[in-house]
């Protein structure tokens, strides 16, 4: 068969076909959740060691990403691969340990070989299966029943909608894991310390701002030719005005620039006193970038001062180094 010969009406109806039958996968999970579903996640609540999930083939591939959703969001938890617990990687299980094994069927043969060592080590197990009268149900201590009647594959073969509905069933696991252990989006950062969500709740005005000699700063006094130098050298777009002791008293920006002279006002003889604009917006060192963005767009401007506890300099930044540091 070549592309030209594929007929469009019947690839598109396969499609929507297909997000039918897992849509509804999904949904028959909602009537299956009960007390069993609470019970695992008191347990893995109680948990002190990790949840180790297992699982082979397309199972085994769900079961690294339930793995890697409960790790993320609060819950210590790893992947082992059966295959590789039966030859020397069973060791990384522990009884403080609880296992969830994640198999379609029930019957995956290198998950049940594992079973009398769990039992032996006196490991909880946990099955989540669409199997429930299967060896691994039988043997489990709990049971997630994640039955589909149909799999969307033509063939009703390949697993489709039963992964779908493990995927889903182990989400639901991690976000009621969560909540119950009170994880908030700064926890989450902690886990996600490249990601864009960390950079936001991990990254302080002190991480992105100027600082010392790259912060443009003038006396009050100091004539308005010396604040443009000052303003042109530094790169800022604005400058303070601090007293003798370094607290801040004002700024000049270039849009405080522009509107003078759209005004007419001759400048020659001005100095940062007659320019500045008094008790501007200012920033704590330790605050949050992110919020430090916020004061900027709300306030529409696009530098703020950075102060220290008594209101003296200690730093400056601009939208372009929060950009920079991806804050933004």
């Amino acid at each position: 068969m070549t592309s030209d010969s594929v007929d469009t009406d019947h690839v598109l109806r396969l499609a929507r076909g297909t997000f039918d039958i897992e849509a509804a996968a999904v949904l028959g999970l909602k009537a299956r959740v009960d007390g069993a579903f609470v019970r695992v996640v008191r347990r893995m609540l109680q948990v002190r060691g990790r949840v180790v999930v297992m699982g082979m083939g397309k199972s085994g591939h769900v079961g690294r990403k339930i793995a890697a959703t409960l790790a993320s969001t609060g819950t210590p938890a790893m992947f082992v691969h059966p295959a590789e617990a039966r030859h020397g990687d069973l060791g990384m299980i522990k009884a403080i340990d609880l296992v969830l094994a994640v198999s379609y069927s029930g019957e995956t043969e290198e998950l049940i070989s594992l079973l009398p060592v769990l039992k032996r080590l006196e490991v909880p197990l946990v099955a989540m299966t669409g199997g429930l009268d299967s060896t691994l149900a039988r043997h489990a201590d709990e049971v997630l029943d994640c039955s589909v009647e149909k799999e969307a594959c033509p063939l009703n073969l390949a697993p489709t909608a039963s992964t779908t509905a493990q995927l889903a069933l182990g989400d639901a696991l991690a976000v009621a894991l969560l909540d119950a252990r009170g994880f908030r989006e700064e926890d989450f950062a902690r886990s996600h310390p490249g990601g864009a969500l960390g950079r936001k709740l991990l990254t302080h005005v002190g991480d992105v701002m100027r600082t010392g000699d790259d912060v443009p700063r003038v006396r009050l006094d100091t004539t308005f030719s010396d604040l443009m130098r000052e303003m042109s050298a530094k790169g800022l777009g604005a400058s303070a005005v601090v007293d003798d002791a370094d607290r801040v008293l004002g700024i000049f920006t270039d849009g405080d620039l522009r509107r003078l002279i759209e005004k007419g006002v001759d400048l020659r003889a001005a100095v940062a006193r007659d320019v500045m604009h008094p008790s501007p917006r200012t920033v704590r060192g330790d605050a949050l970038a992110v919020d430090a963005a916020d004061l900027m767009e709300q306030h529409r401007i696009t530098s703020v001062l950075v102060v220290d506890a008594a209101g003296r300099l200690c730093g400056a930044l601009n939208s372009n180094d929060l950009m920079r540091a991806k804050v933004i």
